[in-house]
């Protein structure tokens, strides 16, 4: 199964897995590289990997990935309030032995974003316009 793909305004492109499996799949493709990987703070959410080496990324594209990460979590879904979303990178990835699919640890302190509810919601009215 292929993951969702969104581009962001500025073309690049995301990929978002579809399930936990599809998660597994997707970051171990990205595994050891220097893209940005996106994942709300609670867990079910899509792993979100920005198909751009993450010197190539700036502020606004990361807040637009981490936007539609949240419109597509669990968290949204359930409380349809702000989301908080790490961002991190390949490099920063670990799959522990014995881990169930879709579960990874992180080397490192992801930084933390807001995706607020306003912009969770506009997303999601422009998307389907």
């Amino acid at each position: 199964m292929k993951p969702r793909e969104y581009t962001l305004e500025s073309g690049i492109k995301i990929l978002l897995g579809r399930d936990e499996n599809n998660n597994d799949e997707l970051v171990k493709q990205f595994q050891g590289e220097e893209n940005f990987i996106l994942h709300t703070v609670a867990p079910g959410s899509p792993f979100c990997v920005m198909d751009e080496i993450s010197e190539k990324i700036g502020k606004k594209e990361i807040k637009q990935a981490a936007v539609i990460c949240a419109a597509k979590s669990q968290d949204w879904r359930d409380n349809k309030k702000s989301v908080r979303v790490h961002l991190f990178t390949g490099k920063d990835v670990h799959k522990p032995k014995n881990a169930k699919a879709g579960s990874w640890t992180l080397k490192n302190k992801p930084k933390v974003i807001k995706a607020k509810k306003r912009e969770i919601r506009q997303w999601l009215s422009d998307k389907s316009n």
